[in-house]
């Protein structure tokens, strides 16, 4: 009565006995009992298990015992589910209801989905259609179960898929939900499906489903392909990604035999935004969540996206496109990650060449020795993770393999790992330098260590997180080669180590402020072992900045995603790491630079002779 909510089917509720069928006590969610029309769905629940012979005894019943009897009650009832159709439709679509309809729907499409004729399937989607309403799409986020619009979307598949076609076609419209179907023969010309449906009051949206003929050539037997059109189910799929991508097209779902395994679908855009990316998906009914594996973009403009997809009975089944604004498309973004990679490659195959023709000059100490090694294997890492990033995108564009993505993303994270990892071994090198006067160490103990510290913490990250995504099929992002954020938040083991490094290696650098400022360290500044380890500190203290302040505009990029600005200047930053390492761990170097100097002057002079 609004003021006190009481459950349906309880012994005080208007006299009625306690009621079960198919041993499920049908109840509301207490937050919508006030305004729901209880005694209007009470009596199609009653009047649904009367009429399908589910009537079950007052209290109590078995688990099963009204799927002994359905089908043995009323089969007018049956032909066209007409006896509850006028109840559901009276009764508001809230989220209590929603949920019992589509369990209602679900055990419709267990039980009485043989021989689905005109009549029940025009029934079935008068109901769908009902909670698929634009009006009412929004009350889905209420529902409690989050898979409820996965059960809905795999149903209608279910019962669509059994629906026996008059004359070789068939075609079911209601504003929301719409099935078409067509018999298959080895040599008919390609069949193709038009959908023109409406999305809201003001706006329709279009949808193309095409077989192509060298598809239609698989055929052993004449067969038949049934498409069934949602445009509003997008919305409630969406809910259970966690990932920005929005649905942005109608769903398509086809139901083809299994010798036919590529279909062409063409999708009309809701949001026309131009610069929005889109990206084709297909519906993996076991996992329940968009999968890009199953299509991929054929072409693309500022209205339309023409996909083709694999059809997988029992995975792939229903595709739609989603349309990401993590990534914004710009042709200046573009530019700069093209020219600032390739600067960057450029960088550090020249640091790592010079660094090769001054070696045996500038590693006659063990301090100095320790710091080249160190910077030739910070620029080694960032040079090979470079290389990774071209080729994971050309992965990600051109192949579309799952497997290639995933050991692209791997090494990717090792190496960039690797980078800093690198990063605080020279941050280590200054504190055993300026702190550990009177220990020294032995080169084989040296590169024992660097080696566990900048390649063994990289290894050990990477593999565990892997280990522990991948089975969930969460290790990767939606659109790119890249570490997963929105599900499993496997970017965490890429900024937390990077991050952590810096903030240590800033605390370094102050240190050795502090201690070369002491009067008592003046008298051993002329040493070569301290000149050498202010070089060093030098070094971290202008790249460690720099790598922070990259990585920083990294985050900004995921906490605000649609900012050009922030893309822009993280691809700058990030693109051009390999020049300030060539700049200010190689060519303002004095040493290096005299060394450079009389290099090419006997190269020149042995030249003239």
């Amino acid at each position: 009565n609004g003021a006190i909510c009481i459950q349906p089917c309880s012994p005080s509720f208007h006299g009625e006995t306690s009621f079960v069928c198919e041993d499920r006590k049908w109840q509301m969610l207490s937050d919508a009992c006030a305004s729901l029309d209880v005694q209007s769905l009470f009596q199609v629940r009653k009047q649904f298990c009367t009429d399908f012979g589910l009537e079950g005894k007052p209290g109590h019943g078995k688990p099963g015992d009204g799927g002994k009897h359905f089908g043995a009650g009323n089969h007018s009832c049956q032909a066209d589910f007409a006896c509850i159709i006028p109840d559901i439709l009276s009764s508001p679509a809230i989220p209590g209801n929603i949920a019992d309809i589509v369990e209602l729907l679900k055990k419709i499409s267990q039980l009485l989905s043989e021989n689905v004729t005109r009549g029940k399937m025009k029934g079935y989607s008068r109901i769908a259609n009902h909670i698929l309403n634009s009006s009412i799409i929004s009350n889905w986020a209420f529902v409690k179960d989050r898979n409820a619009g996965s059960i809905l979307l795999d149903s209608v598949n279910l019962f669509a898929g059994k629906l026996l076609l008059r004359n070789g076609s068939e075609s079911i419209q209601e504003p929301f939900i719409a099935t078409k179907g067509h018999s298959l023969h080895r040599n008919t010309s390609g069949k193709s499906f038009d959908f023109s449906m409406e999305f809201n009051s003001t706006s329709n949206i279009t949808g193309h489903v095409v077989i192509p003929e060298e598809e239609l050539l698989r055929l052993p037997r004449a067969s038949k392909a049934i498409s069934v059109a949602f445009p509003t189910l997008g919305a409630v799929l969406e809910t259970n990604q966690l990932d920005p991508a929005f649905v942005n097209g109608m769903v398509l779902s086809v139901s083809l035999p299994e010798e036919l395994q590529n279909i062409l679908l063409t999708f009309e855009k809701l949001n026309k935004l131009g610069q929005l990316g889109a990206q084709c998906v297909g519906w993996h009914s076991a996992e329940r969540r968009w999968d890009a594996r199953a299509c991929e973009v054929r072409a693309h403009n500022v209205t339309t996206v023409v996909c083709v997809c694999a059809h997988r009975r029992r995975t792939y089944r229903s595709f739609s496109i989603l349309m990401s604004p993590a990534a914004p498309r710009s042709p200046v973004l573009d530019y700069i990650t093209r020219v600032g990679l390739g600067l960057s490659i450029f960088s550090l195959v020249l640091c790592l060449i010079i660094e090769a023709v001054v070696w045996r000059h500038v590693t006659k100490t063990e301090i100095t020795y320790m710091r080249h090694f160190c910077l030739v294997n910070i620029a080694a890492s960032l040079l090979v993770a470079d290389v990774l990033f071209i080729l994971a995108a050309i992965v990600h564009n051109t192949t579309l393999n799952y497997q290639l993505c995933v050991a692209a993303t791997f090494f990717l994270h090792f190496f960039y790992l690797a980078l800093f990892f690198w990063m605080f071994t020279l941050g280590l090198l200054i504190l055993y330098g300026l702190l550990l006067i009177f220990f020294k160490i032995t080169r084989s103990v040296f590169l024992a260590a660097a080696f566990s510290i900048g390649y063994g913490c990289p290894l050990v990250i990477s593999v565990l997180t892997v280990a522990i995504t991948e089975p969930k099929n969460a290790y990767l992002r939606s659109g790119a080669c890249w570490l997963n954020w929105y599900e499993t938040k496997a970017l965490l083991a890429f900024v937390v180590p990077a991050l952590s490094i810096i903030v240590v290696n800033l605390i370094v650098v102050v240190v050795v402020v502090v201690k070369t400022g002491r009067s008592s360290v003046g008298e051993g500044c002329k040493s070569q072992d301290l000149s050498s380890m202010i070089r060093v500190s030098k070094n971290v203290a202008l790249l460690t900045p720099l790598l922070g302040l990259t990585w920083g505009f990294g985050l900004a990029t995921i906490i605000d995603s649609r900012s050009l600005a922030f893309h822009i200047t993280f691809a700058l930053l990030n693109a051009f790491q390999g020049f300030f390492i060539l700049l200010f761990g190689t060519l303002l170097d004095r040493k290096v630079i005299i060394l450079d100097y009389m290099n090419i002057f006997y190269t020149l002079r042995n030249c003239s002779l």
